[in-house]
């Protein structure tokens, strides 16, 4: 199978690009709810694997042992904007940890947030790598190389035991044997994983409603995760953000996570409606960001009750302006689920 169109980018009443894609929502069962496109087909998970990269930090001990709070888990699993809040936790989970800014490996990039970033600019400030998006998830591997004795200075690298440990993780929640998960290394330097989209949506739905055959370590890490998450959605993204709309306009409802080249995935906690939850994993093929993602995610959400009509309308469909402010088009998903 191949892609299917998930989103248009319409001017006037004329169709003028589209967006292809891949979609699937599995319930608690792994059962296929809904799918589009190729659900198989097989790409790297990206930033949206956060919340797994970070479950060793719990299963291990090592969050608790550095006092880790609720907040700094949240920041563990964000890919931040690198707003003022964003660098104070990660500079306080790095003092907890006892280390140094110069200790991390994730590189230094300007911030997503574009007001915090012309701030820096304008008042000649000088941009760290806590202002790096992973700097959370790079600080919880730092925090648990130095608590299990594994090299801190190498911890970025596969064969460290702090990588082993992810990659096993990762293996454990997407039903995938290590062995045959494609490695790749992303853009903050640690390794990523490539798989087919749907075992993307099947960890999801075990992050948020466990499986029996975890054990209790493991059930009760994934319960902290999805707290941590839905308690502080502006640590996960920031202002302005998908996952940190996507959470506050439904809160306590589901978990969302974004990753790089036109990913997203999404974790709908158990009602009475879906028992076991859902895990909807998403990928833009083109790789876009910006407009099908969010406006494709958002109307996903809406077309399955978690969000309402009313929700989130900046966002659904996405309004086209031009340099005027006048409105002359719109990017809108067709598709009904």
């Amino acid at each position: 199978m191949e892609a299917e169109i998930l989103a248009k980018v319409i001017r006037g009443e004329t169709v003028e690009s589209i967006h292809r894609g891949h979609l699937i929502i599995l319930d608690g069962d792994g059962k296929t709810f809904t799918s589009v496109g190729d659900p198989e087909t097989v790409t790297f998970f990206r930033s949206a694997c956060k919340p797994f990269q970070a479950i060793p930090l719990l299963t291990s001990g090592a969050a608790d042992a550095f006092g880790f709070s609720e907040d700094e888990i949240a920041m563990a699993c964000a890919s931040h904007s690198g707003e003022k809040i964003h660098v104070e936790i990660a500079a306080r989970m790095l003092a907890k940890v006892g280390l140094a800014e110069s200790d991390l490996r994730c590189g230094v990039h300007t911030p997503f947030n574009e007001r915090e970033a012309e701030s820096m600019l304008r008042n000649n400030e000088k941009q760290t790598q806590l202002h790096n998006n992973c700097s959370g998830k790079h600080i919880g591997m730092l925090a648990l190389a130095k608590h299990i004795g594994a090299d801190i200075r190498s911890y970025e690298q596969l064969d460290n035991p702090v990588q082993q440990a992810i990659l096993k993780t990762i293996s454990v929640f997407t039903r995938i044997p290590a062995a045959e998960i494609k490695i790749g290394i992303d853009g903050c330097a640690v390794p990523n994983f490539a798989m087919p989209i749907s075992a993307m949506a099947k960890s999801f739905v075990d992050l948020v409603s466990p499986p029996k055959s975890f054990d209790e370590t493991l059930r009760a890490a994934s319960s902290r995760i999805v707290s941590a998450m839905m308690n502080f959605p502006e640590l996960i993204g920031g202002t302005e953000r998908l996952d940190t709309l996507i959470m506050q306009a439904a809160p306590g409802k589901i978990i969302s996570k974004v990753g790089a080249d036109g990913v997203w995935l999404c974790g709908v906690l158990p009602d009475d409606k879906r028992p076991q939850g859902l895990g909807i994993a998403q990928k833009i093929e083109d790789g876009d960001d910006k407009r099908a993602r969010p406006v494709v995610a958002v109307e996903v959400l809406k077309q399955i009750g978690i969000l309402s009509r009313d929700d989130l309308p900046e966002l659904s469909p996405m309004l086209i302006k031009n340099l005027r402010g006048d409105v002359v088009g719109r990017v809108e998903m067709k598709l009904s689920m």
